[in-house]
């Protein structure tokens, strides 16, 4: 919104000395956002006066049409002669006023003028246009002024090319500032300065003699008002002052009636518009579009119209597109193409803001009407800006006022607002009292009435102020942010970490200390990552949280594994030259409930009640914790050591086990078949004791490793941390030292290969009884020498009593009864027997 100075202290009595910075500034303070503020005519000077053209010479033999003019400027060369002066446009004509810049003077740019000879003649001054005063891109030629004007007079003020326009920044919720009563409100806000309010105009009452209305749609048009000047000069050109200031405000004047239904518009707010009434074919309408209806509007375009749009419309059919822009059909008339328009209809309207903004986006056109419909405009002032414009156009075009007023108005409920008197104090810290709270209340428009609890009536024009906080804002605002003392808050002691962040920590802490790299991905996929992974139609995790504006349509999604986003960036690092990686990343994965409900929406005036705050927890998706890693290239780097260790599906099974110690949790491993994983190469992880199945790990599915673009037997783990620790956190004791030495027995066992490794261990351990202190597999061989389908594992078992030093006997019979247990359990048979 562009804002002149010169208008703005129409309605506000601006102290004399006050600039435009001096207002930016308190504007600024007052929470607008003024971006800039503008010089008009900073480096103008004069002698700039309106002349007379007396004579026109048109000189020949050039190449393009140059004129030698006599212009009388009265007294202001100093002679009273008249002035000679060389000029190559050709539209104006004797008689004509213009405007007309002597010797000395300095135009915008800057750009001194100076007598000179040319063409063959002297050019003591030159005739201005439009563009070379620096009041807009006009390329029509030289500007000629109405008759009235005396030569001589001063043109600068004449035509107010010295002002200060500020350029202010209007946000969503503020939309009455797009008006020059907006933002003169914050200006006598700022200032402590009474309001010269346009808005409060003497308008007559409704009456049935007003033009045909019928408004189908009171849900889109909640208040029509219509009124009609007719006997309306079809030649009458907007007054200089009217030119300027719609100029100033950057908007191009057209046309008389065009040009007050955009000055009432910009002085008021309320967005007008007008019909030639003998254009307009019966009676008034408003509605929703039909299927297959069209309408050329303005611009000339002929648009296929949506149900949805809401229109104006009369026997004919539609005839504008309510809020954005009226229909060619009923447009006024420019005299110069013929006769002109005599008898007009001002409309005034309020239109739902969501209508119109999705009207003005189907159609990719906005317009100065659209933009202040879909920020909210003031529905009591359509009746003042109808009359606003009536009055212009009685007084500058000579028409005459029908006596007939519609106005057509839907119930408006009144809005009351409960607020504590000490709330903006509380809010900000610091001590307002209830007289300013009720002065700044009132000075934005509310009505305020009580003591202790304020009742508060929010004006029409402020469809954003919908509860207590939002009017403690206002008076925060007002009475400066800059004022708010910065206290540092008083933070009461914390308790600590809790259980599950202290857990969390530690398993971060046993990964980086394992050699793994931490990474943060956002948590969003799409139907490509599912893909990839190879999951079944009937996987849960193809079940999604979608998101209604995602950051990329192709992601709308929310995870429900962190696989990708960890496989994703493995990808990237080894594109980039990083080919020995181990990952991990934590976070939450988001699994619909097989229920949804529609979350609640609490109040913001009070802590939600613990109902309320039940009913947000039911709706949001379960959102476990999780940690994953991924490895691929050499574990163990190569180098004159000698030959590295590649990671292999056993790393990633180590990796879970390091997260269980994390957690204090031991984890047994079996067999199991899941994707993204080699189904001969995936490990269950499974909290030792249950069944309860906490995540995978293992090698991934060479499908897989080719669709992600990932190096051969890349692998990876994703367990689920809550489930992991669903049983609490568990005492935790030390092991008990024994000063007695250790007892070492080997064993060589042949199973079937599909045996695994862990259950042979297993049994081992239930055999050798209390004094086994640990057992380890050192070997795994397969060949002829165990036979096809068989493999041999080998242990070395640790024996050791806490009270005395073992015998060989000792330690040979738990070997024994070790072996027993596992030929029992799994069919394992001693090697070499």
């Amino acid at each position: 919104m562009r804002v002149p100075l010169s208008w703005l202290r129409e309605y506000v009595d601006l102290p004399a000395g006050e600039t435009g910075r001096d207002v930016a500034e308190r504007l600024v303070r007052a929470g607008l956002e003024v971006e800039t503020v503008e010089q008009l005519g900073g480096d103008l000077k004069g002698p700039l006066v309106v002349g007379e053209v007396l004579s026109i010479e048109e000189l020949t033999g050039f190449k393009k049409p140059i004129r030698h003019c006599f212009v009388n400027v009265g007294d202001a060369n100093g002679t009273g002669e008249p002035q000679e002066i060389v000029c190559g446009a050709t539209n104006f004509a004797v008689g004509d006023k213009v405007v007309v810049v002597l010797p000395g003077a300095v135009l915008p740019g800057p750009f001194p003028i100076a007598a000179r000879q040319t063409y063959g003649h002297t050019s003591a001054g030159m005739i201005c246009s439009t563009r070379e005063l620096g009041m807009g891109d006009d390329h029509g030629g030289i500007l000629v002024l109405p008759p009235e004007y005396e030569p001589g007079t001063d043109a600068i003020e004449l035509l107010q090319l010295v002002d200060e326009v500020l350029d202010i920044a209007v946000t969503p919720d503020r939309g009455y500032c797009l008006s020059m009563r907006g933002v003169a409100r914050e200006a006598a806000a700022a200032y402590g300065l009474p309001l010269a309010d346009p808005a409060l105009l003497d308008v007559p009452p409704a009456n049935s003699f007003g033009y045909a209305v019928k408004v189908n749609d009171p849900a889109g048009c909640d208040r029509f008002v219509a009124r009609t000047v007719v006997g309306v000069d079809p030649d009458a050109k907007s007054p200089i002052w009217l030119q300027r200031r719609l100029q100033k405000a950057g908007i191009r004047p057209i046309s008389l009636t065009v040009d007050i239904t955009n000055y009432v518009m910009l002085e008021v707010g309320q967005p007008l518009h007008a019909y030639d009434k003998q254009r307009v074919d019966g009676t008034i309408v408003v509605r929703r579009a039909e299927e297959g209806e069209t309408l050329t509007t303005l611009d000339g375009v002929k648009r296929k119209l949506s149900t949805e749009d809401l229109l104006i419309c009369d026997d004919s059919g539609p005839i504008g597109l309510a809020g954005v822009m009226g229909g060619a059909s009923t447009e006024i008339l420019d005299p110069a193409a013929g006769p002109g328009t005599t008898e007009v209809i001002i409309e005034a309207a309020h239109f739902d803001p969501v209508a119109i903004a999705r009207s003005a986006k189907r159609h990719k056109l906005p317009s100065e009407a659209s933009k202040r419909f879909e920020r909210g405009v003031d529905p009591e002032a359509a009746r003042a800006a109808a009359q606003r414009a009536v009055d212009l156009l009685v007084l500058i075009a000579g028409g005459t006022a029908e006596a007939g007023v519609t106005d057509i108005a839907a119930p408006h409920p009144v809005r009351t607002i409960t607020i504590a008197a000490d709330l903006p104090d509380r809010v900000a810290g610091t001590e307002y009292g209830r007289e300013t709270v009720t002065r700044r209340l009132q000075e934005i428009g509310c009505t305020v009435a009580g003591a202790d609890l304020l009742e508060v009536t929010p004006p029409t024009w402020r469809p954003d102020l919908t509860d207590p906080y939002d009017l403690a804002e206002e008076v925060i605002r007002l009475e400066g942010y800059d004022n708010v003392p910065a206290r540092m808050p008083n933070v009461p002691p914390g308790k600590g970490l809790t259980e599950a962040q202290r857990t969390h920590r530690r398993i971060g802490v046993a990964l980086a200390g394992a050699g793994y790299v931490e990474v943060n991905n956002y948590p969003f996929l799409g139907e490509a990552a599912f893909e990839a992974l190879g999951l079944e139609a009937d996987d849960r995790r193809l079940r999604t949280v979608k998101l209604v504006n995602p950051l990329n349509d192709e992601e709308p999604a929310l995870r429900t594994t962190l696989l990708p986003g960890l496989l994703g960036a493995l990808r990237r690092n080894i594109g980039r030259g990083n080919t020995d990686l181990a990952i991990f990343e934590t976070g939450t994965v988001f699994l619909p409930k097989d229920e949804l409900t529609v979350a609640p929406r609490p109040a913001v005036d009070r802590r939600p009640s613990n109902e309320e705050l039940a009913a947000l927890n039911a709706a949001l998706p379960d959102q476990p914790r999780r940690v994953a890693v991924a490895l691929a290239g050499e574990r163990l780097p190569s180098g004159w050591w000698g030959k590295g260790a590649g990671a292999s599906w056993a790393d990633a099974v180590e990796a879970a086990r390091t997260v269980a110690r994390a957690a204090g949790v031991e984890l047994a491993v079996r067999q199991g078949q899941l994707a993204p994983w080699h189904p001969g190469r995936c490990a269950e992880l499974v909290v030792a004791g249950t069944d309860r199945v906490v995540g995978h790990a293992g090698e991934l599915h060479p499908r897989v490793v080719k669709a992600l673009g990932l190096p051969a037997r890349t692998a990876a783990m994703e367990i689920d941390v809550d489930l992991l620790t669903a049983d609490g956190a568990e005492k935790v004791s030390g092991p008990v030292v024994s000063g007695f030495p250790v007892a070492t027995q080997d064993v060589a066992l042949i199973v079937d290969t599909a045996v695994p490794a862990a259950e042979v261990e297993a049994a081992l351990r239930s055999g050798a009884g209390e004094l086994l202190e640990d057992i380890r597999l050192f070997d795994v061989f397969t060949g002829e020498q165990v036979g096809e389908g068989k493999k041999s594992l080998a242990y070395a078992l640790r024996f050791r009593a806490t009270d005395r030093t073992l015998t060989a006997d000792e330690a040979t019979a738990a070997r024994e009864a070790a072996v027993a247990e596992a030929v029992t359990l799994t069919g394992a048979v001693l090697r070499g027997a």
